[in-house]
C-alpha cells in the first residue's frame, strides 16, 4: 500500500484527496519507483478541472506528470534500467504518489551530479524549454525573443538558456518582485503586463522592428498582441493557456500581420521517440551540470498539501519551480 492524491470528481483544489492505494507490481516493460520528489505544473490544474483538451481518461485518477526517484523493481523485458537506479520521467498522470509504476522506456537515468529533487522539478519544464528554444524555433546568437510568464518555471529556465545562446531576451511578468527575479535569470528587459502595454513596450525596445519569436503560455490575455510584436516571417509559439484558450481566429490574420508562422506544440510529441527523449534530457542535464541553467525550487509542499499548492499556483503566488515531497 502507498499514499497518493486522487481526484474523484472534477473541480477546484478541494477535489484533491490524500488516500491509501494499492499499486501492485510492474508488468512487462514497466518499473516501480519510490518517488523522492514530484514536480508541480499548471498543467496539473487543467487535468483537475478538465479544461480544454486536458481530460483524464476516467475517474478517479491521480494527477501529476513529472517526478524522480529510485527504481524498486522492474518487470519482464526491461533492459534500460535496474533496481537502485536514480531516474526521472515525464508521463501523463499518476505522479502525485509515494510510489508508482511507470513505462520503463519513459524513464531516464539522472546523472550523479544532479539531485533527485532538482530532476523532478525540471523534467517537464526544462525539457519544454529545450524543445522551445532548440527545436520549435532554433534560437541563435543575435535573435531577439519575447517570453511571456518570465518568472514561471519554464520562463526562468528559458531566460538563462536563451541568454547563453546569445539572444536578447525580453519577458513579461506581473509584479516588481517577479520582474527582478526574471532579470536575475537572463532577461535583458522585463515588462510589467499589469501596468504597461507589452506590445507598445516591445516595439519601443526593438526600435519598431519586433522580435523573431514569441513564446506564449498565457493564451487568451496575450492574443493577438503576441502576433503584433513579431517581425515579418516571425514565429508565434503557443504552448499554454494559463489565462484561458485562444479563441478561434481567421488564419489569414497571419498573412495580414507579416506572413507569420504559428505552432501549438506539446512536449509529448517532441519526446515520443525514445532517442528524442534521451537527447532532450541529455541536453537539459548538461546545461544544469555546467551551471548554465539553475533550477529555482522556490516552493516545497508535502504531498498531502497538494490542494494548497494548487491554490497558490493558480493565484500566481508561486515563482520558478515547485515540488511536492511524498
Amino acid at each position: 500500500m502507498t499514499h497518493a492524491i486522487r481526484v474523484h470528481q472534477l473541480g477546484g483544489p478541494e477535489v484533491l484527496t490524500y488516500e491509501t492505494i494499492e499499486i501492485g507490481e510492474p508488468g512487462p516493460g514497466e518499473a516501480k519507483i519510490r518517488q523522492e520528489a514530484i514536480g508541480l505544473n499548471f498543467l496539473d490544474t487543467l487535468f483537475r478541472t478538465g479544461t480544454g483538451l486536458y481530460k483524464a481518461p476516467s475517474l478517479p485518477f491521480t494527477p501529476g506528470n513529472e517526478g524522480a526517484g529510485i527504481v524498486l523493481s522492474v518487470g519482464p523485458g526491461v533492459k534500460n534500467i535496474k533496481p537502485g537506479d536514480r531516474v526521472a520521467y515525464v508521463v501523463t498522470l499518476g505522479g502525485y504518489a509515494e510510489e508508482r509504476i511507470v513505462p520503463a522506456d519513459r524513464l531516464v537515468i539522472v546523472p550523479d551530479g544532479i539531485d533527485l529533487k532538482t530532476a523532478a522539478a525540471v523534467m517537464l519544464k526544462g525539457m519544454t524549454a529545450q524543445y522551445l528554444l532548440r527545436r520549435a524555433f532554433h534560437v541563435k546568437k543575435g535573435d531577439t525573443i519575447l517570453f511571456h510568464a518570465a518568472a514561471g518555471g519554464v520562463g526562468l529556465i528559458a531566460g538563462q538558456w536563451a541568454k547563453h545562446l546569445g539572444a536578447t531576451v525580453i519577458g513579461t511578468a506581473s509584479s516588481p518582485e517577479k520582474i527582478e527575479l526574471a532579470k536575475a535569470n537572463g532577461y535583458d528587459h522585463v515588462i510589467n503586463y499589469r501596468t504597461e502595454n507589452f506590445v507598445e513596450r516591445v516595439k519601443e525596445l526593438t526600435g519598431g522592428q519586433g522580435v523573431e519569436v514569441v513564446y506564449d503560455s498565457v493564451g487568451e490575455d496575450t492574443f493577438p498582441g503576441s502576433l503584433d510584436v513579431l517581425k515579418p516571417l516571425g514565429m508565434f509559439v503557443s504552448f499554454g493557456l494559463s489565462s484561458g484558450p485562444i479563441p478561434p481566429f481567421d488564419i489569414s490574420i497571419l498573412q495580414q500581420k507579416g506572413s507569420l508562422f504559428a505552432t501549438r506544440p506539446t512536449l509529448n510529441t517532441y519526446i515520443a521517440k525514445r532517442k528524442d527523449l534521451e537527447a532532450t534530457a541529455k541536453d537539459l542535464f548538461s546545461v544544469i551540470e555546467s551551471g548554465i541553467v539553475s533550477a529555482h525550487i522556490n516552493q516545497t509542499y508535502a504531498l498531502k498539501n497538494a490542494p494548497q499548492a494548487h491554490i497558490d499556483l493558480e493565484s500566481r503566488k508561486t515563482t520558478g519551480t515547485t515540488v511536492l515531497i511524498p
